[in-house]
């Protein structure tokens, strides 16, 4: 079986799914090769074919579809895997369904687009379900979402999943002294610092966090474009920046926040359920269907709630353990890994049979 992985971007959690999925392919021995940008992290861990793509259309997309058709028609492989948006609308255009192609959206484009932009979005999707042989969603909710935009290609929810042999409880005083973060109610948020990770929603609801916690500690791990705005008069958070060891700061944490104002299934929550930690997440894509019982959902963007969740879970860690306990059993049951690669797996051999 020869596979290619076309991404774009290179890095987060969809670069994280792509490297699961390549281990795991190459480890039943397929012949799997990965197209993507020469940036980010993902090329330092694969061995990649470079590919110069924006994260966004523009003037350039027309040019990078070329390229990417190149490199296609070079390898010619069995089944292609389009990862996001971009690969995903330079991949469908460069191969039109002459391969057999699966996409795999991970967040739709119109969710984070403007009224004009989305509904271009919208139809390009619904558009281009005639060259998806296969729709992989990550959660329910995104499925639900393609289906009421026009999206009709054969689809398979497909759940995100993490490494739980490696992302599991440990103790929070040694992490909390490793990194130096003491022995205060401590939320920890993590992602890149983007509208659409909403750390600026978790920082309007801080204060009234404070309020009931003046000790309360909010650290903030990830960097990104908004740092230098949203820092700004934010001097009791803590700003970590990009970190590799992001499981000690989930073991250093009470709670784990997870402000996001669009995901397909965020792999945030399902890392902290495998390290034992509570959540508390805005309502969007894949959040109910990750959490269960072993958090709070908070309506989109509601602020005032938000804080609320937060503020309970500090001031009584015996709450936010029970719900730990939980999650770090839904991670094992329900969102290992192991599970999603196999499937994965699954759906590639039937399309590449029905080829």
């Amino acid at each position: 079986m020869k596979v290619v992985h076309v991404t774009q971007p290179v890095e987060a959690g969809v670069a994280k799914v792509v490297l699961d999925l390549v281990l795991a392919q190459q480890a039943a021995g397929w012949d799997v090769h990965v197209i993507c940008p020469p940036d980010g992290w993902l090329p330092d861990q694969l061995h990649t074919i470079p590919w110069r793509a924006s994260r966004s259309p523009g003037p350039s997309t027309l040019l990078e579809t070329l390229r990417l058709n190149r490199l296609l028609r070079e390898i010619r492989p069995d089944v292609v895997h389009l990862h996001s948006s971009k690969a995903g609308l330079t991949g469908r255009l460069a191969i039109r369904g002459r391969t057999p192609t699966i996409f795999q959206p991970h967040l739709w484009s119109f969710r984070l687009s403007d009224s004009l932009l989305r509904r271009a979005c919208t139809r390009w999707e619904a558009f281009a379900s005639r060259w998806t042989h296969q729709l992989v969603c990550v959660s329910d909710d995104e499925l639900a979402s393609g289906r009421e935009a026009g999206v009709t290609a054969p689809a398979e929810v497909v759940c995100n999943g993490v490494d739980t042999t490696q992302l599991q409880p440990s103790d929070r005083a040694e992490a909390r002294q490793r990194l130096g973060l003491g022995d205060r109610p401590t939320a920890v948020c993590i992602g890149r610092l983007a509208p659409q990770k909403g750390q600026d929603l978790l920082l309007a609801a801080w204060p009234a966090v404070l309020a009931e916690l003046p000790d309360a500690q909010l650290v903030l791990v990830g960097d990104g474009p908004m740092r230098t705005v949203w820092q700004q008069g934010q001097e009791s958070v803590r700003w970590w920046g990009h970190s590799d060891d992001v499981e000690s700061f989930y073991a250093a944490a009470d709670v784990v926040v997870v402000p996001s104002r669009a995901e397909g299934m965020a792999l945030v929550p399902l890392e902290a359920m495998a390290c034992g930690r509570s959540v508390v997440a805005f309502d969007v894509d894949g959040v109910r269907q990750s959490l269960g019982p072993a958090g709070a959902v908070v309506p989109r963007e509601d602020v005032l709630t938000l804080g609320r969740e937060l503020a309970a879970r500090l001031a009584y860690p015996s709450l936010a353990d029970g719900e730990g306990r939980t999650g770090r059993r839904r991670a094992e049951t329900l969102f290992d890994r192991a599970r999603m690669t196999d499937q994965i797996i699954t759906l590639v051999e039937k399309l590449e049979g029905e080829a």
